[in-house]
C-alpha cells in the first residue's frame, strides 16, 4: 500500500475507536427487538453469492452477527481464513459472519459472483453466508451498509471493515481492515455479546 492508503487506513482505525466508545455506550433511540421482531439493521433483503437468490436477513435476528465487505485479490483477503474460524468456532453458540464482496477499493475484486462463490470455496473453504456483490460507501451503498455507517460514524475505507451487531440489533462495534478476526478484541467482543440474553 502507497503512503496515501496508509494515512487513510490509520485515519479509520481512529474513526473506528471513536465509534467503538460511542458503540459501547449503546445506539439508544430504539426500543429492544420483541420476539420474533426484525430488528431495523437486519431488516434487508439482498441476493446470495452463489446464485443471487433473495434473502432475507431477519433470519439471523436473535444472532450476533459479523458483517464484513470482502476483496479476493487484496493484502487482508487472508483473513478469509480468521473469518471461517471464528464462524465455525462460535457459531452453535448465536454467531453468524456475512460476507459482501466489493469492488470499491483498488478495483480488488473484479470478478462475476459466480467466480467470487468458486474463489472462496476453493480457497478458503468460507461456509458462512456471503451474498452479491455490493457497494458499502457513499450514497449508493446499500441499505444495510448506510445504516451502519450511520450507527457507528465509521464507514469502510478499505476491504476487509467488520460492523459486530449484538443479539438486539441495537449495539454494533466498528473495526477496521487491520483488527483481525480472531484478534482478541474481536473476540472478546463476541463473546461478550455471544453472553447477553
Amino acid at each position: 500500500m502507497g503512503g496515501k492508503a496508509i494515512g487513510r487506513h490509520w485515519g479509520a482505525l481512529r474513526a473506528s475507536v471513536f465509534g467503538l466508545a460511542i458503540a459501547l455506550l449503546g445506539t439508544g433511540g430504539g426500543a429492544q427487538a420483541g420476539e420474533g421482531a426484525c430488528p431495523a439493521l437486519l431488516n434487508h433483503r439482498f441476493p446470495k453469492l452463489q446464485d443471487e437468490s433473495g434473502q432475507d436477513l431477519c433470519q439471523y435476528r436473535g444472532k450476533v452477527v459479523m458483517v464484513v465487505n470482502t476483496a479476493s485479490f487484496c493484502g487482508f483477503t487472508r483473513q478469509y481464513e480468521g473469518l471461517e474460524r471464528i464462524y465455525d468456532r462460535y457459531r452453535e453458540r448465536g454467531l453468524v459472519v456475512l460476507g459482501f464482496p466489493s469492488n470499491e477499493f483498488g478495483k480488488q475484486e473484479p470478478g462475476s459472483n459466480q467466480e467470487i462463490a468458486e474463489f472462496c470455496r476453493a480457497t478458503y473453504g468460507v461456509k458462512f453466508p456471503m451474498f452479491a456483490k455490493a457497494v458499502v460507501t457513499g450514497r449508493e451503498a446499500n441499505g444495510l451498509y448506510q445504516q451502519l455507517g450511520r450507527v457507528t460514524g465509521a464507514t469502510p475505507q478499505w476491504n476487509f471493515h467488520k460492523y459486530l451487531i449484538d443479539r438486539s440489533g441495537e449495539k454494533v462495534l466498528s473495526f477496521p481492515s487491520e483488527v483481525a478476526p480472531e484478534s482478541r478484541i474481536i473476540v472478546t467482543a463476541v463473546e461478550r455479546m455471544l453472553a447477553e440474553p
